[in-house]
């Protein structure tokens, strides 16, 4: 559950950072699951991605392709570095007292997570469909074909990390945009719905309060059989 605030956000320093809820935190445990995914898939791809036939030149184990190496790697070392970006983000996130840079911060993760996701599916389809073409003659001794089938297993598994990612940014995105945070609402009831509140007084007098904002009329009653004038007396000497 998102708690109470802007963005998914609670107040700006009412919460001390708990590394233990952070952590377990589901947000943060697909983070690392993308950040090994995209890790794996780039490391494969450089350590066994490549091999040399007969000439000083490599060649991609995916069809002969670079294209499909290169972009494999592109894709992983990008998301590689996104995850780490999003997840120090994450912990700073509570802080933000502007609440315009949460919305910030929430739209570069809805966006980013969404690009992502879009790029992984097309990977996989790119990478699945240049190794379904590569004949066995290609790969003498199946020389990288483990790591080939790793990186498209991963490529699928970074599909739905990023598109999880990308729902939950957007529904902090659309829950966050219809909270004003930070504003408080010290408003004053109309003057339909005020209700007068006497407070009697010594004396007899009677203060009748309709708005703590407002000047604080009163009415004075006086007992009748105190209403008598009273003559000066004429000093004795």
């Amino acid at each position: 559950m998102e708690p109470a605030g802007g963005y998914g956000a609670g107040k700006a320093g009412g919460v001390a950072f708990d590394p233990v809820a952070f952590f377990t935190h589901p947000r943060t445990v697909l983070r690392l699951m993308s950040w090994v995914f995209s890790m794996v898939v780039f490391s494969c791809i450089i350590n066994e991605g490549y091999i040399n036939i007969g000439s000083e030149r490599l060649l991609c184990v995916f069809n002969n392709n670079a294209d499909a190496c290169n972009f494999g790697i592109t894709v992983g070392v990008a998301c590689f570095l996104g995850s780490i970006f999003f997840l120090i983000l994450d912990v700073y996130f509570p802080s933000m007292s502007n609440i315009k840079d949460r919305r910030r911060a929430v739209m570069l993760d809805l966006g980013f997570s969404g690009v992502a996701c879009f790029l992984w599916f097309v990977g996989f389809c790119f990478l699945a469909n240049q190794w379904q073409a590569t004949s066995a003659e290609e790969l003498p001794l199946a020389q990288g074909s483990d790591a080939a089938r790793a990186t498209i297993t991963f490529c699928f598994f970074s599909i739905l990390t990023w598109a999880v990612l990308t729902l939950s940014a957007l529904r902090r995105y659309l829950t966050g945009s219809k909270t004003n945070l930070f504003t408080w609402q010290h408003m004053e009831p109309s003057a339909g719905h005020a209700r007068a509140t006497p407070y009697p007084i010594a004396n007899g007098a009677t203060i009748v309060t309709t708005s703590p904002y407002q000047a604080t009329p009163f009415t004075e009653t006086l007992d009748p059989q105190k209403l008598t004038q009273q003559r000066p007396m004429a000093p004795a000497f």
